[in-house]
């Protein structure tokens, strides 16, 4: 009856295997949290979304550099920030561009009718 020897398989394994390295996961870009939260504000805000977005792109663009010079985590943050920052800046472009011309249209539209 004998045993089988484990210990000499364990020693073998050991030896040859170097221990693994602890690896810091790496940081999340603050710029590209700040574009995001201001892009999705940008849609939400009413007139200053417009404004927001615009400071959104921005942001965005600065965590581009960032992440790709720190090698940072964070670009899909930062892509999403930046396409919520361009729909808000769009739409409140578009919604006070209207307001405008109506405004212009309904002003003319009460100096041709003299009575």
């Amino acid at each position: 009856m004998n045993q089988p020897n484990y210990n000499n398989v364990d020693r073998y394994y050991s030896d040859t295997l170097p221990p693994s390295p602890y690896v810091a996961p790496s940081k999340t870009n603050s710029k590209s949290i700040v574009s995001l939260v201001l892009g999705i504000l940008s849609i939400t805000i009413p007139y200053l979304g417009f404004l927001i977005g615009i400071v959104a792109i921005i942001f965005a663009s600065l965590a581009f550099k960032e992440i790709r010079m720190r090698m940072e985590q964070g670009k899909g943050l930062a892509i999403a920030g930046l396409v919520c920052g361009i729909i808000g800046t769009a739409i409140y472009a578009i919604i006070i561009l209207l307001a405008l011309l109506a405004a212009l249209l309904f002003a003319s539209a009460d100096m041709s009718y003299t009575y």
